[in-house]
């Protein structure tokens, strides 16, 4: 039925229906739109928060390197005020000598003045390199930083260093030689070359505070993990990894977990011709990059002084070469079902403006060769930085150990076997080690320095003599190597350095005659 021009009732009754379907789905979709816009609210809220966060560490940051940068600055200005007035005084006394004064106390003040000019000269030069180091400090935090995923801050940092070298005689390695083979008709004499496979590249990663300690962890490599199988290959060093690892420092204690040195032997001999394997590596100087988990604790002292003490538990490492390039299988102390362990103790308090440090520590390794046949590897000892005046300091190690091949020692054989190392009736001797470096260092400026050290690694030679016809994954017949060095670098700025080193080499091999060899060295590098 109709009613004039009006719409039917059942129009009617159905645009009245789904006009209330729509107002019912409008508001189930704006009930179910509100959560994701209170979450995204929360979201953003969070996001504005870490951001003004970052801006007050930042500023935080900032205000800390101007106000050094000012301290340093005003330390330069009264620098050199002292210095001019320095300078005054040293000519009015030179004018006002008189021909009949005693002419030694002229000569003695006139010393002492010029002495105090040139003091005061170097720390005005040291100072202003400080101040323009800060200045770009202040600079940089305006620049863009290296980006993480996190909002904690990352360092880059490295050197890219080129070594121009030339060798006389036959080496175990080309551009940086650690002991020399017997020679053979094959071997070159004499051989020039140039490498950047030395170089490094480092990050450090600044965490949060955890149960009030700053941790902060740090990975660095190098290009000296060998060669691809490519032409000229011997150019594209492979990528290796050196330290990898994480710190929590209190404000006395520090616990240490990952890749790195191996603590007990802390020093190395200063030389750039020989980053990739620490200086006098298997001429005296137990060195590794080991996995490893420590704790160290200070003990601060009257006048100055301190005791540190470090422990830990290290990977057992003996030296043996791996057997696959590619699945990793258990070497002799891994066999052993234990790690390694070491201590180390040292005393030092500073004289002359340097560090006075003297220490001593300890190594245990069990090892397992094989078909069951246990050793025992151990290491004592002892280092030493003894500043002899002002610019002139003596540093060295020392140590005493067996089976020690896994750091270098007994110039990196742990154990020498009768016959194969397969055979069960082959018997396994380990070796008995001594050796040691000590380094010379001169500070003619706060620019320039001038080293000379000498290392030496001995295996016993009972030991070597011990089987008629020894075998081992290095050398067998190798009863002495010695080492020496001297170099200058040279530091006009402190991120450039330039060097030149010459080392000498001479290895010795049991009831044979000993191999020499030199070589000459040139670096230039830029840190960053």
């Amino acid at each position: 039925m109709k009613h004039g021009n009006g719409l039917p009732d059942w129009i009617r009754k159905s645009s009245s229906a789904v006009l209330l379907l729509l107002a019912g789905t409008i508001y189930a979709q704006s009930e179910d739109a509100s959560p994701p816009a209170e979450s995204q609210s929360a979201a953003m809220a969070a996001t504005v928060h870490q951001l003004q966060e970052q801006v007050r560490e930042l500023r935080a940051a900032v205000a800390e390197v101007r106000s050094e940068a000012a301290q340093y600055r005003a330390e330069t200005g009264e620098l050199r005020r002292e210095l001019q007035a320095t300078r005054n005084q040293l000519q009015s006394t030179v004018a006002s000598a008189q021909p009949g004064s005693t002419p030694v106390a002229t000569k003695e003040s006139e010393t002492d003045s010029a002495k105090q000019a040139e003091s005061l000269t170097q720390r005005v030069s040291s100072l202003e390199e400080s101040s323009q180091l800060l200045s770009g400090k202040v600079d940089d935090q305006y620049q863009t930083k290296v980006e993480s995923a996190s909002k904690y801050r990352v360092r880059l940092s490295g050197i890219v260093l080129l070594n121009l070298f030339s060798n006389h005689g036959t080496t175990d390695n080309f551009d940086f030689p650690n002991y020399v083979p017997e020679p053979t008709p094959f071997n070159s004499r004499g051989a020039t070359g140039a490498s950047l496979r030395q170089s490094q590249l480092g990050l450090e990663v600044f965490g949060p505070r955890l149960m009030g300690a700053k941790t902060t962890g740090t990975v660095q490599f190098d290009l000296s993990g060998g060669f691809p199988n490519t032409l000229n290959g011997s150019s594209f060093g492979l990528f290796r990894l050196r330290i990898a690892n994480l710190r929590m420092d209190w404000d006395h204690t520090s616990i240490v977990a990952g890749q790195d040195n191996a603590f007990f032997s802390p020093l190395s001999p200063t030389s750039f011709a020989s980053l990739a394997v620490p200086t006098f590596g298997y001429a005296g100087n137990l060195w590794g990059w080991i996995p490893q988990v420590r704790i160290e604790h200070r003990f601060d002292l009257s006048n100055g002084q301190n005791i540190l003490l470090q422990g830990g538990i290290l990977n057992n490492v003996t030296g043996d070469p791996p057997i696959s390039s590619f699945d990793r299988v258990p070497q002799a102390g891994e066999r052993s079902s234990q790690p390694a362990y070491a201590f180390r103790v040292a005393w030092s308090r500073n004289i002359f403006g340097q560090p006075l440090r003297f220490g001593t520590g300890a190594y245990y390794s069990r090892q397992e060769w094989w078909l069951n046949r246990h050793l025992d590897g151990w290491a004592g000892m002892a280092d030493w930085e003894i500043p002899l005046a002002r610019r002139v300091s003596l540093a060295g190690e020392f140590y005493r150990g067996v089976a020690v091949g896994g750091l270098g020692g007994g110039i990196g054989r742990s154990v020498l076997f009768s016959g194969n190392p397969y055979d069960p009736a082959t018997r396994v001797r380990p070796l008995d080690s001594i050796g040691g470096w000590s380094q010379l260092k001169f500070k003619a400026t706060a620019k320039l320095e001038f080293n000379g050290a000498f290392g030496m690694d001995s295996p016993f030679a009972e030991d070597v003599r011990a089987f008629y016809a020894s075998q081992s994954y290095l050398d067998p017949t190798l009863v002495q190597n010695r080492s020496s060095l001297v170099n200058f670098i040279y530091r006009p700025r402190s991120n450039l350095l330039f060097s030149s080193e010459f080392r000498h080499l001479r290895t010795f091999e049991i009831d044979r005659d000993s191999h020499s060899a030199e070589q000459v060295n040139l670096m230039m590098g830029i840190l960053f």
